[in-house]
């Protein structure tokens, strides 16, 4: 039965002018006490009534309205398309929780934006509407200058990326995933192994991490006349890793380094599955991963791996907040950290 009444109207949102009748001052008042700005402009008792009024009111300000007087707002713009984001796996996760985070306690907030986007330039007009403080470029399309250009244009103090290349005018935010596959490889071929298979992830998105890393193992095998190195590429299910166990007797590869922990257990147990002995001992297959998942320590035999000694999300948050307050920094790269081998008995 339809309400007679009609349906009900949106409240209209309470403005500073009503917090500024309340309190018996003026906007400008308002403004400076609940932007932080009165110090030595509002005294400390008006100060308390602007604030018992906004409290009594209601009154939240508006985040758009003073990002658009202040030319940026207080938005630290974190991009990577959100169906990528399940596929880079629970290292991310903690660092985008942990960035969040550090990012709130400088005043800032985090924002994961995820639309896809045509091009570069696409998706800065899109990242550009909000007046970001801040953008980081997690994934997606490489930007290109035209789109670094756009969003300075537009207010965006610092522009990131995390790409081995920045495009001019924006920071680049540096892990070489090609060390790690170097790290892996070098640790196998000290081992006396020289039938290395590299296994990449079927999932497109991961193609970005996952080649530099088969070159690092490339690189590595150069320097060992005879050394083969071989992509084997896996779906991250158990049907992907049971054929992909079921042709090793074919494939002669006496060890194998994987793109990360995730996929490196699933194609361990794929073997044990299939007979074959999984180990650092001659005769068995040796086994590497990487990120050194907790998970990856309970296995038997334990996962050796290549773990990321990475800066902390609040030193990176501290590098954001000092470019935004220093729009004029010369771009830089800035290293992230690097990968260490950690043996166990897996390899």
């Amino acid at each position: 039965m339809t309400d007679p009444a009609g349906p009900e109207a949106t409240p209209t949102p309470v403005t500073s002018a009503a917090v500024a009748r309340r309190a018996g001052v003026s906007r400008a008042t308002v403004s400076y006490v609940l932007n932080g700005q009165a110090a030595g402009r509002v005294g400390a008792r008006t100060q308390a009534r602007v604030r018992a009024a906004a409290e009594e009111l209601g009154y939240v300000p508006h985040a758009a309205a003073r990002s658009l007087r202040a030319g940026r707002g207080r938005i630290v713009l974190l991009a990577a398309p959100a169906d990528a984001v399940p596929a880079f796996g629970p290292l991310f996760a903690d660092f985008l929780a942990g960035f969040q985070t550090a990012l709130h306690h400088l005043g800032y907030t985090g924002v994961l934006h995820g639309a896809p986007a045509a091009s570069p330039l696409a998706a800065a007009r899109d990242w550009a509407e909000l007046r970001p403080a801040a953008v980081l470029a997690l994934h997606g399309p490489p930007l290109d200058a035209a789109a670094v250009e756009l969003l300075k244009r537009s207010g965006t103090a610092a522009v990131l990326t995390t790409g081995p290349q920045a495009p001019p005018g924006a920071h680049a935010l540096l892990l070489d995933q090609r060390e790690a596959g170097l790290r892996a490889g070098a640790h196998l071929l000290a081992a006396g192994r020289r039938r290395i298979g590299v296994v990449l992830p079927a999932d497109p998105r991961l193609t970005a991490f996952a080649e530099p890393r088969l070159a690092g193992v490339r690189d590595a095998a150069a320097a060992h006349p005879g050394a083969e190195v071989r992509p084997l590429v896996l779906a991250r299910t158990e049907e992907s890793a049971t054929r992909l166990a079921a042709r090793w007797p074919a494939l002669g590869l006496d060890a194998v380094f994987a793109y990360n922990d995730e996929y490196a257990m699933l194609l361990l147990r794929a073997l044990q599955d299939a007979g074959r002995a999984v180990g650092a001992a001659p005769g068995r297959i040796a086994v590497v991963g990487a990120d050194d998942l907790l998970l990856a320590r309970l296995l038997r035999p334990r996962l050796t791996t290549v773990r990321a000694e990475t800066a902390a999300p609040d030193r990176i948050a501290h590098l954001v907040d000092a470019l935004i307050r220093d729009p004029s920094a010369p771009p830089a790269a800035h290293r992230l950290g690097t990968f260490h081998l950690v043996p166990r008995e897996s390899a």
